[in-house]
């Protein structure tokens, strides 16, 4: 069956490689991807799908249900692009300014095509449903929240399992890359403004200067850090942005900065947060100013449920070699809204390798310059077409009610 399905794969890799060119030169942003949920259905209209269409983004689940009774399982793609350009050179290139598939979205979901076709040619052997959830703005839009409330993946039986893949140009075509419990980083951005009082530079004993306290603050961030909380429970906080004054012989009435907490767990995460506050406001009344702290909630943790990694981990072994699955020794601190479907239900996400050839220094996502071999298309959707069947040919992984 593994050689059946790696074959059937790659047979459709030509029908991959065209419908990800088409959206790589065609990138839309955010939730509002009209042309490429149109591109993406007309892709998928003469299978024997079921449509769910969203109403409030342009995400949409289509539903393969078997030929008898069974579980359900959930395989995402996320489709948005990135607000940035494009410097690859490639002819298929984004046609947008601004806008660029940098984080290999358009494979994501030109691998979850080809994992519908091979499902949906084997439906008379399925007991059971396979929701592919096609999802917009992946990218701090918070698209799979959205659905979630929306109720948009609320039909029909609930999903035993989850999957996603996500595209890792680092690693070798071949290989894949996940490990249990959490995966990804939750990701939170904080704003401090420390507000004192202006005056000129010359004396700034007759001003409350808000510059030192902002100073401080920003190191005294990252001895926090270390003090508070645990080293294994990795945290991250960054100063990305600081802005005061306007001149040479002002002192400004307030200083602001901004920046990044990123967190693999939410005990840490809350820590952080704590801390945050404790640290601006006590250094704050330390110099006798005042701090205005604010904390946006972004994605939570991705945490990975284990049954599922060791069952993708024989899936993958069996698709391609015994070697083939990689076990990370510790989460990245990326984030990635696909941890709310992990909140809800048990799954995994795991990294493909798309290594270009005969390429050094791949460029990582996210960048201008990133590239991916394309050939790891057919890996990608018979790997999620593999889980699938895996999932649903297993007499004990038990039907959740609707």
């Amino acid at each position: 069956m593994s050689q059946k399905l790696t074959r059937e794969a790659e047979s459709l890799l030509p029908e991959m490689v065209t419908l990800r060119r088409d959206l790589h030169a065609c990138p839309e942003l955010g939730n509002s991807l009209p042309q490429t949920r149109a591109r993406v259905l007309a892709d998928l209209e003469t299978l024997d799908l079921e449509f769910r269409l969203s109403e409030k983004t342009s995400s949409f689940v289509a539903t393969l249900k078997g030929a008898r009774p069974g579980a359900s399982v959930l395989l995402r793609a996320d489709m948005d692009a990135l607000p940035m350009p494009e410097d690859t050179g490639l002819e298929f290139s984004s046609r947008q300014d601004g806008a660029m598939h940098a984080c290999g979205h358009d494979a994501h979901t030109a691998m979850l095509v080809g994992a519908a076709r091979l499902l949906s040619a084997r439906r008379s052997d399925l007991a059971g449903q396979v929701q592919f959830f096609f999802q917009s703005g992946e990218e701090g839009h918070f698209g799979a929240k959205i659905c979630l409330a929306e109720g948009l993946l609320d039909e029909g039986p609930e999903p035993a399992m989850a999957f996603a893949l996500h595209v890792e140009t680092r690693l070798p075509v071949g290989r894949l890359a996940s490990r249990p419990g959490p995966l990804m980083a939750s990701a939170d951005v904080w704003t401090i403004e420390v507000k004192g009082q202006g005056g000129h530079a010359s004396m700034p004993h007759d001003a409350r200067d808000p510059i030192p306290a902002a100073c401080e603050i920003v190191n005294a961030l990252q001895t926090m850090l270390t003090r508070e909380i645990h080293a294994h429970d990795p945290v991250v906080i960054s100063t990305t942005k600081i802005r005061a004054g306007t001149t040479n012989n002002v002192i400004p009435e307030s200083a602001y900065l901004m920046g990044t907490l990123r967190a693999t767990s939410e005990h840490g995460r809350r820590l952080a947060e704590e801390g945050i506050h404790r640290v601006a406001h006590g250094v704050s009344v330390a110099h006798g100013v005042e701090a205005i702290v604010n904390i946006e909630h972004g994605y939570p943790v991705t945490v990975n449920d284990p049954n599922a990694v060791t069952r993708a981990q024989r899936v993958a072994s069996g698709l391609l070699s015994e070697e083939a699955f990689i076990e990370m020794p510790h989460p990245v601190m990326g984030a990635e809204d696909f941890s709310y479907v992990l909140d809800r239900w048990p799954g995994a996400m795991l990294f493909i390798g798309v290594r270009p050839e005969a390429v050094e220094n791949p460029h990582p996502v996210h960048s201008n310059r990133m590239l991916l071999n394309e050939s790891a298309l057919s890996i990608g959707a018979a790997l999620h077409a593999g889980v699938a069947l895996d999932v649903l040919s297993d007499p004990a992984v038990a039907m959740r009610p609707a």
